[in-house]
């Protein structure tokens, strides 16, 4: 997938779980930003009748979908936190439809630059060389922990569990063009916001010049 290649400036955003990366994103959005939600693309495809769901059912068996068609979420997480084997076979079903996905809705998108919502981005491999620039939603660990167990109803045990399947801070920092800092309120994040989109306006005025390019 050579996003960079593409006629747009790109920002691939990531951060760890309930690092706040929905609401920087609906942010952008109403700057006007077209954002790109892989997550989102995600559960389309698991969805009933969604696309992946024949391929998934014929793979891991009709008790992975529930009543409505859905895949069962839970049953699949609990699987591939335990089976190596299987997180790679979930993932050979769902990456390339993800991908193709991604390529149709960004070339769709109308907005004046795309963000690529991507929670797994440092993780996955490939998606810092696919963008032009990687922006990280930060925040102390320990808040990730509460957010989450009080967004999810999730033990502290659990949040901890998903936390050690995701790169760590310090690996997500590493590898960020830019970082919001989010340990604190909405109105802490407003002016992070409005300088980043005024900085990716005019990346995307100066690529639409000389092509494109890591910015």
């Amino acid at each position: 997938m050579q996003i960079q290649n593409a006629p747009y400036f790109s920002v691939g955003l990531t951060g760890g779980i309930g690092c706040g990366k929905s609401t920087v994103a609906d942010m952008f959005a109403a700057r006007g930003a077209s954002i790109v939600d892989t997550d989102q693309i995600a559960h389309g495809l698991t969805a009933p009748d969604g696309a992946a769901m024949p391929a998934l059912v014929a793979a891991f068996g009709a008790d992975f979908a529930d009543a409505r068609g859905a895949l069962d979420r839970k049953k699949m997480r609990e699987l591939v936190f335990s089976d190596a084997a299987a997180k790679a076979q979930l993932e050979a079903i769902l990456h390339p439809r993800i991908r193709q996905a991604t390529l149709t809705a960004a070339a769709e998108a109308t907005g004046s630059y795309v963000i690529f919502a991507v929670p797994l981005l440092v993780e996955s491999g490939g998606w810092v060389e696919r963008v032009n620039r990687v922006l990280v939603i930060d925040c102390l660990e320990s808040l990730q922990i509460q957010r989450v167990m009080a967004r999810n109803g999730l033990s502290e045990e659990q949040v901890k569990a998903i936390m050690a399947t995701q790169a760590t801070r310090a690996m997500r920092l590493a590898a960020a063009d830019d970082v919001i800092d989010n340990n604190g309120d909405l109105a802490s994040l407003e002016p992070q916001i409005a300088q980043l989109h005024d900085l990716y306006l005019a990346f995307s005025k100066r690529m639409a010049g000389i092509g494109s390019q890591r910015l």
